[in-house]
């Protein structure tokens, strides 16, 4: 294969859709205020960019400049994976010269390893080992040699006042009090580098304009996931599908309550209310669009937040209609027997999606080892993501079925939601087991493979075995969480490793699927429109 085609094949495994949201409703302020804010998002493209790589800069330039074929494609392709190492191929570099992926991303000194970070670490005292362990800082070169964090607001001062000043130029043009509010705080964290009012204020955000703009996830640090990328979704909310869904935050406390662990490890008191956003997206930027594309998040991560308030589930239904129609639906014809194909339904996909969400609040956080007050996170250290992912997916299903047998969700949805998740476990474990979502689906798809849930038939395709999946669920839903709730990363590992492998049956079947999309290509039709509609008003230069 020619290095062109073999290019453009890789590149195939992302289907183009074009991302088209009807603003008719919105008055045309709201709409000059949705334009500044993709501009504000572009800003988080080019930060991420740097946080990945510090080389990825000059290679994207040097792209830029090669208007070969082979320069062509690479450029499509890096632009996909933000930066030069594809994602669904473990990383594996594409582009000429690109050195192997930073494990560190770009968060900790070139040169520096795992472990000379750690030690530095944990010769801090109490405040300094906050500051080097937090969401957002870097860790540099000192001057003698050592090491130093480095504010994010003072590593990416320039960016993020350019952020800021799109922020405040929407929020100039928004009626929308809650809106104004959000980016007026939103704007101010990124100078002050505290994002916790800022953070509150998206909490409480009621508006038509749904925006999440900063540094959120730590997927990118595979060092210690601690280190926030950053990223954006420009989006307008669904109220239809908001207000269906908003009920379900009503039930979090006995789903709690009822959670297959230790009472002890249980929280007898959640959060406030979780707010539910049914959203669809106009443009989505940095660590939200590089390689796959993000189908719903939970967030902030600020555990203080989660403790006081509980977590906000944002859902993007346009996205996971998109994925549902050009992947899932074509890899249930291969992976599931045809007596099962039927039982695939979008609304089973989206709605363990939205209880998914959900989950990643539940459970246990805050911790106590050895007599410590810890989190999960820090305790399970670069294991975190993907048992976290596993997770939440597999309580879903604990969740969807408790509502069921509550008589809260209509018990057709137990038809057809283990199967259409079990289609979905292969469209997960298709990102690559590098990745936090296909590792922890391949925990899952072999944990309950394992106990009978699924089931492998004589023809090489995959079943539910609807006497044991449910068994099957609340015995994993307790593994993990038990795990969680005792830090016991050493058992987190074990699992991952033991686990979270591709089998010879699993994987004949993903190379039948070679000809099906892996995931999509979003074409950002309407933050395209509205940027032209920006630049038709704008006055003519004197």
């Amino acid at each position: 294969m020619s290095e062109l085609a073999r290019l453009e094949r890789m590149a195939a495994r992302f289907a183009p859709v074009d991302l088209t949201v009807d603003l008719s409703a919105l008055p045309a302020h709201e709409r000059q205020a949705l334009a500044a804010l993709v501009d504000a998002a572009r800003v988080m493209d080019a930060l991420f960019l740097k946080q990945v790589w510090a080389g990825n800069e000059t290679m994207l330039l040097d792209l830029l400049d090669d208007a070969s074929p082979e320069g062509r494609a690479r450029l499509r392709y890096f632009l996909v994976n933000r930066g030069p190492w594809s994602r669904l191929d473990h990383d594996e570099p594409f582009v000429p010269g690109a050195p192997p992926k930073p494990a560190g991303a770009n968060f900790y000194p070139a040169g520096a390893t795992k472990d000379d970070v750690e030690r530095w670490i944990d010769g801090l005292p109490a405040a300094g080992r906050a500051q080097a362990t937090g969401f957002f800082t870097t860790i540099r070169r000192a001057p003698g040699g050592g090491f130093v964090a480095v504010p994010y607001s003072q590593e990416y001062q320039g960016e993020l006042a350019l952020a800021a000043a799109h922020l405040r130029d929407a929020a100039a043009l928004t009626t929308q009090p809650t809106l104004q509010a959000y980016l007026e705080a939103r704007a101010d964290a990124f100078a002050s580098n505290d994002y916790y009012a800022s953070d509150l204020a998206w909490m409480a955000l009621d508006s038509s304009i749904e925006l999440t703009i900063g540094p959120y996830e730590v997927y990118e640090d595979g060092w210690f996931n601690c280190k926030a990328a950053f990223e954006g979704y420009v989006a307008v909310r669904d109220d239809a599908e908001t207000r269906k869904l908003a009920m379900l935050g009503d039930h979090l406390q006995d789903i709690e309550d009822h959670l297959p662990i230790d009472a002890a490890y249980r929280n007898p008191r959640l959060g406030g209310l979780a707010p539910i956003r049914v959203v669809n997206e106009i443009f989505s930027a940095g660590d939200g669009n590089r390689g796959v594309q993000t189908a719903a998040f939970n967030l902030p991560n600020d555990e203080r937040i989660i403790r006081e308030q509980g977590a906000k589930r944002v859902m993007l239904r346009n996205v996971q209609q998109a994925k549902f129609d050009r992947v899932l639906l074509p890899i249930s014809t291969v992976v599931l027997a045809p007596a099962d194909r039927a039982r695939v339904r979008f609304e089973a996909f989206f709605t363990h999606i939205v209880m998914h969400e959900l989950m990643h609040g539940l459970g246990p956080h805050g911790i106590t080892v050895g007599g410590r007050r810890t989190t999960v996170r820090q305790e399970l250290k670069d294991v975190y993501s993907a048992l976290e992912e596993a997770k939440a997916d597999v309580s879903g299903l604990f969740a969807l079925q408790h509502l069921v047998d509550r008589g809260v969700l209509p018990a057709a949805l137990e038809e057809t939601m283990y199967t259409t998740f079990l289609a979905s476990a292969f469209r997960s474990i298709r990102f690559g087991i590098n990745e936090a979502h296909g590792l922890g689906q391949a925990v899952q798809l072999n944990y309950l493979w394992d106990r009978g849930g699924f089931v492998l038939h004589a023809g090489g395709t995959f079943g539910v075995d609807a006497g044991r999946i449910r068994e099957g669920v609340r015995a994993l839903t307790a593994e993990l969480m038990t795990l969680q709730a005792e830090g016991d990363v050493a058992r987190g590992r074990d699992l991952l490793k033991t686990l979270g492998v591709i089998r010879p049956p699993v994987a004949a079947l993903l190379d039948r699927l070679r000809d099906v999309p892996v995931d999509i290509a979003p074409r950002f039709t309407t933050a395209d429109a509205l940027r032209r509609e920006a630049r038709d008003r704008a006055p003519a230069p004197a």
